[in-house]
C-alpha cells in the first residue's frame, strides 16, 4: 500500500479589530482573518441560517452610555366602557383572537422560563481535587490525545504527562499556554491512503494500527467554525482513500491528513514545567470558583480510581486487541428482532474488518472487532434463572428468519447475542448497586417521572412471531427512554467499546478511531450537546466514574442533555468529546435546514431514507453504497420503527442455505407463489439489497472482499 507521511504542524493567525462605545456611527467592517494552514475548506457564514439581528436603525448599534429610556405615564382610566368594547370585538372580530393569541404567548414564555429555572442549577458534587484527579488518570491512560489545553478551572499546578501525544517542539505561542499537557509520546507520521492500481476499483482498508487526528477533524468538519457537511465528507473521505479511482481533484491541501501511525523516534524535545500562578488561588476554599448541585453533599473524598492504564500504541502492535481498549459495538434491542437490527448487522459484515474473506483470521492480522447485540427480553428476565431465561433468548432467535443467519458458526466470532438483565447490570456496577434500588424517581431531560419499577418494562414480547409487521411506535413511553438512555453508559463504562442505536448502520472501516482511545459522542445538530446515539467510553475510566456518580445524585438521569452539562459544569467536557454530527449523522443538519449546501443524497426529513426520492427516483439504484454519505463512519436514520426496510421483499433474501426462514416470511407475507416488485426503489431498500448480495456471494464488500462461508 503507498501512502506518504508528513510530520503534524499546527499554525494559526488572529486578527482583531477595536470599536469605540461612544461611536453612533456605524461600525466598519472587522479586519479579514488570514486563512490558516488548517482552513482550507470552504467556510461561510452566509451557510448558516443562525445570522445575528441588526440593532437599532438601518443596522447600527448605538452606543450604550448614550442610549436613554422614556417611560410613558399610563392614562387614566386605561380602558373605558367602549374601549373595552373595541379591544374585545375590534372593528374586524380580531379582538379575542388578540387575547388568546396573547395568553398563549404568556403561557408559553411561563413554561419556557420555569424550563430554564430547571435547568440552570448546577448538578456538580465533585470537589476541585477529584476533578484533578479525574484528569491526571484520564491523561496518563492516554485517553487525551490532543493539543487543547485543560480548562483553567481544574487548577492542575503541573502540565502532567500525555503519553498519546509526542513532545512538543515548545515556541512563544505554546509557553503562554500554561494549561497544555506534557507530551511524553512518540511521533506521528500522517499518510494518504492509495489502493494499488490493480484493484482501483475499491477503496484501501485502512492502516493497521492507524489512528484518528480528532483536533484535525474538529478544524475541518465543527459546525461552530461554519464547516459545511458535503466540505467535511469530502475531507473525510480523500483522507482514508474512499474515492479511490474517482478522485477529481489533482492537488490536495497537506493538510487534508488526518489519520497517522505512531513510529519510535529518538528525537526529544526540551522539557518545560509550567505553573498555574496565573489562576487566582484561595486557601480558605478550595472549591473557589465551582457552583455546587444546591441540594446535594459533595462525593465523599478523594473519588478512589484504580491505577491508571498503561498506554500501548496501537501501531507497535496492530494485532494486540488490549483487555482495556476492546473493539465492541454494543446495540440494545428491546421486542422482536425485525428488518431493522438485521440490516444493521447485515452493515457490520458489510464494512468491517472481520477477516470473513479468509478460510481463518491470522494471528498477525489487526485486532478483530465484534458485534454484541444486547437483548431485553422484558419481565421474564426477573422471575427465572439468567441461563433459562438465556437459553430461551437463543431458541427464540434461531426461529426468527431475521436473526437465524447470524448465528450461523461461521459468524460465531465476531456477533455475540447478550442477555441484558437490569438487575444483574446494576447490580455489577460498583457506582449504581447501592442506589438504584432505592430509588422513588427517576428523571429525563430534568424532568421528573415517578417509576420505581422501570426495570421490569417490557415493550413487546420479544418471542413474537410476527415478524413482518413494523413495531407500533409507543407515546410517552419514559420508561423506556430512561432505560435506554442508561444502558449505553453501563455497557460502556464497564465492558468499553461504542454503543450504537440499532438505527444505525455503519458505513466505513472504523481501524483508525478504534486506535484513539479519545472518548466521544456527536454534536446535537446545531446545539452545542450530545447526542448519544453513537456513544465511545473507555473500560472502567474515571470519566465514566465520574458520569454515573453525578446520574446517581440527579435522580438518574442520562438524558444527552443531562449528561452535557454534568461534564460542563465539572469541567472536563474536553474530555468526552462532541465530534461533528456529519461523521455519524450526516444528514441531520440539512433536516433541520441548517445549511444552504447539501450532502449526497440530500434528505428533507429523516423518514426520506425510506420513501423513494422524488424528482430523482434512480439515484439510489444507479449510485449504490458509494453514493451515500461517502465519507462518513455511519448513518442514523432516527427511529421510523414503523416504516419496512424493503416493502417489495420484506424477508431475509440471504441464499439457498436460509431459504427455509426466506420462505417461512415469504408464507406469513402471502409471497410464495411470487411477487410483485417496485419499480422504483428508495435508499433503505437498495442498501439491504446490495449488503444481502454480499452475504449470498454474489459481489464483494466496499473494500473488494468476498465472503467465504
Amino acid at each position: 500500500m503507498q501512502h506518504s507521511v508528513t510530520r503534524h504542524r499546527q499554525h494559526g493567525s488572529q486578527a482583531s479589530a477595536a470599536t469605540s462605545l461612544l461611536d453612533l456611527e456605524e461600525s466598519p467592517p472587522p479586519t479579514p482573518r488570514h486563512p490558516s494552514l488548517y482552513d482550507t475548506l470552504p467556510s461561510s457564514p452566509s451557510l448558516f441560517k443562525d445570522h445575528a439581528r441588526p440593532i437599532g436603525r438601518a443596522g447600527r448599534t448605538p452606543s450604550l452610555s448614550l442610549l436613554s429610556f422614556s417611560i410613558p405615564k399610563p392614562r387614566l382610566p386605561l380602558f373605558h366602557a367602549e374601549q373595552r368594547r373595541r379591544f374585545l370585538v375590534g372593528s374586524r372580530g380580531y379582538g379575542w383572537k388578540r387575547l388568546f393569541c396573547g395568553s398563549f404567548t404568556m403561557i408559553a414564555f411561563l413554561y419556557w422560563f420555569s424550563q430554564k429555572l430547571s435547568t440552570s442549577t448546577s448538578t456538580l458534587v465533585f470537589r476541585r481535587d477529584d476533578l484533578q484527579r479525574i484528569w491526571r488518570w484520564e491523561v496518563a491512560s492516554g485517553h487525551y490525545p490532543s493539543r487543547s489545553p485543560i480548562p483553567a478551572q481544574i487548577q492542575l499546578q503541573e502540565p502532567p504527562g500525555n503519553p498519546a501525544i509526542p513532545p512538543h517542539q515548545f515556541s512563544s505561542h505554546l509557553r503562554s499556554h500554561p494549561k497544555l499537557t506534557q507530551g511524553t509520546g512518540a511521533q506521528r507520521q500522517y499518510f494518504e491512503l492509495h489502493a494499488p492500481p490493480s484493484n482501483v476499483g475499491f477503496p484501501p482498508r485502512p492502516i493497521p494500527g492507524s489512528i484518528i487526528d480528532f483536533d484535525e477533524v474538529m478544524r475541518h468538519c465543527a459546525f461552530e467554525r461554519h464547516k459545511a457537511v458535503p466540505d467535511c465528507l469530502e475531507f473525510l473521505r480523500v483522507g482514508a482513500g474512499l474515492d479511490n479511482g474517482r478522485r477529481v481533484r489533482t492537488t490536495l491541501p497537506e493538510n487534508w491528513k488526518y489519520n497517522y501511525v505512531e513510529v519510535n523516534d529518538t528525537s526529544t524535545f526540551p522539557t518545560h514545567h509550567y505553573t498555574n500562578s496565573h489562576v487566582p488561588q484561595n486557601v480558605d476554599d478550595p472549591n473557589y470558583g465551582l457552583q455546587k448541585h444546591d441540594s446535594q453533599d459533595w462525593e465523599l473524598s478523594p473519588l478512589q480510581l484504580p491505577n491508571p492504564s498503561t498506554y500501548f500504541s496501537p501501531s507497535a502492535a496492530p494485532n494486540r486487541c488490549h483487555s482495556d481498549n476492546p473493539r465492541i459495538f454494543h446495540i440494545f434491542w428491546t421486542g422482536p428482532f425485525t428488518d431493522k437490527p438485521y440490516l444493521t448487522l447485515l452493515s457490520f459484515l458489510f464494512s468491517q474488518n472481520t477477516g470473513l474473506h479468509l478460510d481463518s483470521y491470522p494471528s498477525e492480522a489487526p485486532c478483530r472487532p465484534q458485534l454484541w447485540l444486547w437483548i431485553d427480553p422484558g419481565i421474564t428476565a426477573l422471575s427465572q434463572p439468567h441461563q433459562v431465561v438465556e437459553n430461551h433468548m437463543l431458541a427464540t432467535l434461531r426461529k426468527n428468519p431475521w436473526a437465524s443467519p447470524f448465528l450461523h458458526p461461521r459468524l460465531k466470532d465476531v456477533i455475540h447475542f447478550k442477555l441484558w438483565n437490569t438487575e444483574d447490570q446494576l447490580d455489577s456496577t460498583p457506582e449504581l448497586k447501592d442506589h438504584w434500588r432505592t430509588q422513588q424517581v427517576f428523571r429525563s431531560e430534568f424532568k421528573k417521572v415517578s417509576t420505581p419499577k422501570f426495570v421490569a418494562d417490557q415493550v413487546e414480547a420479544f418471542s413474537s412471531t410476527n415478524w413482518t409487521a413494523p413495531i407500533v411506535p409507543q407515546k410517552d413511553n419514559k420508561v423506556s427512554v430512561i432505560l435506554s438512555d442508561m444502558v449505553r453508559f453501563v455497557l460502556c463504562h464497564r465492558y468499553g467499546g461504542v454503543y450504537l442505536d440499532a438505527d444505525t448502520l455503519l458505513l466505513r472501516d472504523w481501524e483508525e478511531i478504534w486506535g484513539s482511545k479519545q472518548a466521544f459522542a456527536y454534536r446535537w445538530s446545531r446545539l452545542p450537546r450530545y447526542n448519544t446515539a453513537v456513544l465511545r467510553l473507555n473500560k472502567g475510566s474515571a470519566l465514566g466514574t465520574f458520569i454515573l456518580r453525578t446520574a446517581v445524585k440527579n435522580d438518574f438521569d442520562f438524558h444527552p442533555t443531562t449528561v452535557t452539562k454534568y461534564v460542563k459544569d465539572a469541567h472536563v467536557h474536553e474530555l468526552m468529546l462532541e465530534l461533528p454530527d456529519a461523521l455519524f449523522d450526516p444528514a441531520w443538519l440539512a433536516v433541520e435546514k441548517q445549511q444552504d449546501r447539501f450532502p449526497q443524497p440530500y434528505f428533507k426529513k429523516f423518514e426520506d431514507f425510506f420513501d423513494v426520492p422524488s424528482g430523482n427516483v434512480a439515484a439510489p439504484q444507479v449510485l449504490g453504497v458509494e453514493g451515500f454519505f461517502r465519507g462518513a463512519y455511519s448513518y442514523h436514520y432516527h427511529n421510523s420503527w414503523w416504516r419496512t426496510v424493503d416493502p417489495g421483499r420484506n424477508w431475509p433474501d440471504l441464499g439457498s442455505q436460509f431459504i427455509k426462514g426466506e420462505n417461512l416470511v415469504k408464507k406469513l407475507a402471502g409471497h410464495l407463489d411470487g411477487f410483485q416488485d417496485e419499480r422504483d426503489l428508495a435508499w433503505a431498500t437498495v442498501l439491504k439489497r446490495i449488503m444481502e448480495s454480499y452475504i449470498r456471494g454474489e459481489r464483494p464488500n466496499m473494500y473488494g472482499e468476498m465472503l467465504k462461508w
